[in-house]
């Protein structure tokens, strides 16, 4: 594996301990999110890590290569790159029809002061990404099954 791997986890640790030091050290309102960075900074930085010395560790090393080697037959799979791309587009064209409506219907809704609160902007477009990923995930499967 990389020293790049662990270079990176190391980072993430360090961005994350940084925005948790902020959280704790000072009473803001956007202390949630501090304590939210700081999760996603951390966990993954020490899941980086971790697999970094996996995967370096002697024992591990044969099985590393055939990992690699699956990983790159996997990427270069042109009809699950042509089905993934594919996939994107059709996401894509959703992705603009919704946001196109939910232009006109926040902007309908803000000229009528219907809403002034940002949660729930936060709360849609927490559930806009999820569908984003969903979505392609289940047109994916979809066209992979097909071909």
């Amino acid at each position: 594996m990389k020293k790049s791997n662990l270079i990176t986890g190391i980072i993430y640790i360090f961005i994350g301990a940084v925005c948790l030091y902020s959280a704790l050290t000072t009473e803001t309102k956007l202390d949630g999110l501090l304590f939210g960075f700081a999760g996603a900074g951390i966990v993954p930085g020490i899941a980086f890590v971790m697999k970094y010395f996996y995967w370096n560790h002697p024992d591990h090393k044969r099985e590393f290569t055939e990992k690699l080697e699956n990983q790159h037959i996997e990427q270069h799979d042109e009809l699950k790159n042509k089905l993934a791309n594919q996939s994107a587009r059709y996401i894509f064209i959703i992705n603009i029809m919704i946001i196109s409506a939910s232009t006109v219907i926040f902007s309908i809704l803000g000229s009528l002061e219907v809403l002034e609160n940002t949660k729930v902007m936060v709360f849609y477009l927490a559930a806009f990404l999820i569908f984003q990923i969903v979505s392609f995930n289940i047109i994916y499967q979809h066209l992979l099954k097909k071909h």
